[in-house]
C-alpha cells in the first residue's frame, strides 16, 4: 500500500492533482485498488504504519487523520496509465509497455512481426487477396502503357490511398530485410481492404481500354485511380483498416505509424485474445489444420 502523500510525491505533482484524479475516476481507481481507510481497517493501517521508518511531522499527520486514502500497487499503475502531466507517470507507462511486448514476444515465439498470421481469419484473407492481386498484375499488363515500374507504382498507390505510406516506408517501419515481403505481415481487415481496391480497379482498367481500343497512359490511369479512391462506399472500410494497423502495431509491434497516429485507440480485450490468446497459433498450425480440406479442393479442380 502508498498513501496519497507518496503517490504525490513519486509523480512529482501535487496531493491537489491526486485529488481532482481520484475525483474524476474514483470508480476505476477503486476498482483496481484505491480504498479510503475508516475504523478497524485505518487502525490496522497506523499500526503498521508505526513500524516504518516514517519521518515525524507524517506520522503525526497520519495518525490524527480521521480517514486515510491508499493505493495498492495496482490502483498506482491505473493512476499511472491516467495521468498526463507527470513525466514520471509517462516514464511507467514505457515500463508497462516494454513489460506487455516481452509477454507478447514469448507467447509467439520471439517475435511479433508477423503476429498477423496468427489471426484465425488470415489464412482466408491472405488467399482472396492473391487471386485479386493476379486479376489486378493482368489487368496492368494488359491496359497499361508503361514498363515494369508499373507494378510497384500503383501498388504503392493502393498502399498510400489506405495507410498513407508506401511499401518502402512500411518496411522501415516494421525493420523488415530485403527478402521478407510486405503483404505476409498484413492484418486481414487490410488484405481484405487491398483485394477490393485490386479488384475494382483491375476491372475499371479493363473497361476504359476496351472503350478507347488501346492501352492507357499513365496520366490516364492516375486519373482513373483517383475516381477510384474518392468512392464513397470505401470511406468506412479505410477508417476501420487504419485504426486496426495503427492500433495493433503499436501495442503488438511497438511500432509506430506517424501518418496514422491519429488513429490510434486503446485495444480491446478481445483483441489481445484473437492474436495471443488460447485461440491464436502460429500459421504453420493453421496451415497443418487445413491440409485435408486443401487437398479435397484439389481433387476437385
Amino acid at each position: 500500500m502508498v498513501l496519497k502523500e507518496q503517490v504525490s510525491a513519486f509523480f512529482e505533482v501535487t496531493p491537489r492533482t491526486v485529488d481532482n484524479y481520484l475525483g474524476k475516476f474514483g470508480p476505476e481507481l477503486a476498482r483496481n485498488g484505491y480504498a479510503v481507510l475508516k475504523g478497524k481497517r485505518l487502525k490496522a493501517m497506523k499500526l503498521a504504519i508505526q513500524a516504518l521508518d516514517l519521518h515525524e511531522t507524517d506520522f503525526v499527520k497520519i495518525s490524527k487523520a480521521p480517514q486515510l486514502g491508499v493505493f495498492d500497487f495496482r490502483a498506482f499503475l491505473n493512476l499511472a496509465m491516467l495521468m498526463t502531466e507527470s513525466h514520471r507517470a509517462a516514464m511507467v507507462r514505457q515500463m508497462i509497455l516494454v513489460v506487455v511486448i516481452d509477454m507478447i514476444n514469448a507467447r509467439t515465439g520471439g517475435g511479433t512481426k508477423y503476429i498477423n498470421q496468427r489471426d484465425d481469419d488470415f489464412i482466408h484473407s491472405a488467399f482472396i487477396e492473391d487471386n485479386y492481386r493476379r486479376q489486378f498484375t493482368d489487368a496492368l499488363k494488359d491496359c497499361v502503357a508503361m514498363g515494369n515500374f508499373k507494378y510497384a507504382v500503383y501498388t504503392d498507390k493502393i498502399y498510400v490511398s489506405i495507410f498513407r505510406e508506401k511499401a518502402k516506408e512500411y518496411r522501415k517501419i516494421l525493420r523488415m530485410e530485403n527478402k521478407e515481403e510486405v503483404r505476409e505481415t498484413f492484418y486481414s481487415e487490410v488484405l481484405d481492404l487491398i483485394a477490393s481496391y485490386e479488384c475494382g480497379f483491375a476491372q475499371v482498367l479493363r473497361a476504359k481500354s476496351e472503350e478507347l481500343g488501346r492501352m492507357l497512359s499513365a496520366l490516364e490511369i492516375d486519373a482513373l485511380f483517383k475516381e477510384c479512391e474518392t468512392q464513397p462506399l470505401l470511406k468506412p472500410l479505410i477508417e476501420k483498416a487504419r485504426n486496426k494497423m495503427a492500433s495493433r502495431d503499436l501495442a503488438f509491434r511497438d511500432a509506430l505509424h506517424l501518418q496514422l497516429k491519429d488513429y490510434v485507440t486503446p485495444l480491446a480485450p478481445s483483441e489481445f485474445e484473437r492474436f495471443i490468446g488460447e485461440k491464436s497459433m502460429e500459421l504453420a498450425e493453421r496451415l497443418e489444420q487445413a491440409k485435408d480440406v486443401m487437398k479435397r479442393l484439389k481433387e476437385r479442380e
